[in-house]
């Protein structure tokens, strides 16, 4: 019996939720996203996805309203995240502070976030000990952590991401 590949029938939040952004691929689109990744081929080029693919959850992303496109220069989009976009910051921050406890390198997390505003390291909920808030994205600034392996990748997203950088700022390029 085939594996359905999707939640039909359930009658459950999680399950509508996971609909949208459960596919493969689809929580990394949303995380470089949140990393200033704006263009397609930057996005294609970090995440080494078939261009089909990076197209088909794109444009799923676009119809509920996750993602939105904006020309930039005649017969080019940027990718932004739209406010509903934005509320997925905290879900994709406990996933990665899950994934470094469970599956992190050895060395450390590949990344640390700090709470813009004063400098300090966020803890695994995404709370400012200093402030005692929960910063939103665009308040929040990564920094490369002790776990970076030796070898690293050489694409454009790759490179810019070895310094701080704060969230949902463009990255250069």
């Amino acid at each position: 019996m085939p594996l359905r590949s999707d939640y039909d029938g359930q009658n459950c939040s999680l399950a509508r939720s996971l609909e949208v952004v459960g596919e493969r691929w689809t929580l990394l689109i949303l995380r470089d996203l949140f990393f200033g990744v704006r263009r397609f081929t930057d996005l294609q080029a970090h995440l080494d996805i078939p261009r089909a693919v990076l197209s088909g959850r794109l444009a799923a992303l676009v119809e509920e309203g996750i993602v939105e496109r904006r020309p930039y220069r005649p017969g080019r989009d940027e990718l932004l995240l739209t406010e509903r976009g934005v509320e997925l910051w905290h879900v994709v921050f406990r996933l990665i502070q899950w994934g470094d406890r469970h599956y992190g390198a050895e060395g450390g997390p590949l990344r640390v976030f700090t709470h813009a505003a004063c400098g300090t390291a966020l803890g695994e909920s995404g709370r400012c000990s200093t402030c005692a808030i929960e910063p939103p994205p665009d308040d929040v600034e990564m920094h490369p952590g002790p776990g970076v392996p030796a070898v690293r990748r050489d694409d454009a997203v790759s490179r810019a991401l070895r310094g701080p950088h704060r969230l949902l700022t463009p990255l250069a390029g």
